[in-house]
């Protein structure tokens, strides 16, 4: 986690722009164009942080692993590289990234607290210049660790799992679905809203905060985490990760997977 006011200083990292508009695909590179932070390049999430959308697997599927590392070497990311990620969504994208590179093997990237507005409101000066990329040879890379697919999810929620709905109350409890064609939540969710990591600012909460965000999810047990379609459920991961689990699962297709393979979907 880096501070938006340190930022005024020289940060020795690849600077990722992850700013994105759910419905609106085109926006968040719109806005990355109007300004940004000076040296940042921009990963769009459906476009880079996601792969192809099919039948089943959520509407924001993980991308294939050499693509992703291949797109990330093209901006100078290697294993080891230090990257600083940033949104204007309360992590809800840039989250994303660092879940993507710390399953796939790579140094997680530090996020900017705050997010852009922090940054803006620091006394950030924009800049519209698009860097000139340092590429370098794309690592080879396995599979992602850390998520599972349906089955799985099945198989681990019967061993004793527990599940954290990542959505709004209201799309939780069924009373309404802007989305999905079906509305409600996977049997014996617990629902644990991803906007509750951070501040109205979008800063994240601290540790004392974050451990009460998570007080109902009991102790000593899997975790399996999930949205709408595996995005906004990487900040609760990363919250997560700031109170010391490692270990929880992120289910990728979430919602959108899990209501496709019911009767009500097709």
């Amino acid at each position: 986690m880096l501070d938006a006011a340190e930022l005024s200083a020289p940060v020795d990292a690849v600077i990722i722009d992850c700013r994105f508009v759910l419905g609106q695909p085109a926006a968040g590179q719109g806005q990355y164009l109007a300004g940004h932070i000076p040296g940042a390049h921009y990963l769009h999430l459906e476009e880079d942080l996601s792969g192809p959308v099919g039948r089943h697997g959520g509407r924001h599927p993980l991308p294939a692993p050499d693509k992703l590392a291949a797109r990330l070497a093209a901006l100078g990311i290697g294993l080891e590289t230090p990257v600083l990620a940033y949104d204007d969504s309360r992590f809800a994208f840039a989250a994303r990234l660092w879940w993507l590179m710390r399953a796939l093997g790579y140094r997680p990237p530090r996020l900017l607290n705050g997010g852009y507005q922090g940054w803006l409101a620091a006394g950030g000066a924009p800049s519209t210049a698009v860097p000139v990329p340092q590429p370098c040879p794309p690592p080879a890379v396995g599979d992602y660790r850390g998520y599972c697919d349906i089955e799985d999810l099945r198989q681990l929620q019967a061993a004793g799992a527990v599940l954290l709905d990542s959505r709004e109350p209201r799309r939780f409890a069924g009373v309404e679905e802007p989305i999905d064609p079906v509305a409600g939540h996977i049997p014996g969710a617990l629902n644990v809203p991803w906007q509750r990591v951070s501040d109205d600012s979008g800063r994240l909460r601290d540790t004392t905060a974050l451990a009460e965000h998570f007080a109902a999810v009991p102790d000593g047990v899997k975790r399996i985490v999930y949205c709408g379609s595996g995005v906004t459920a990487c900040v609760n991961l990363y919250a997560l990760a700031q109170l010391g689990d490692e270990e929880a699962l992120l289910y990728p297709g979430s919602w959108s997977d899990w209501c496709s393979h019911l009767p009500a979907a097709s």
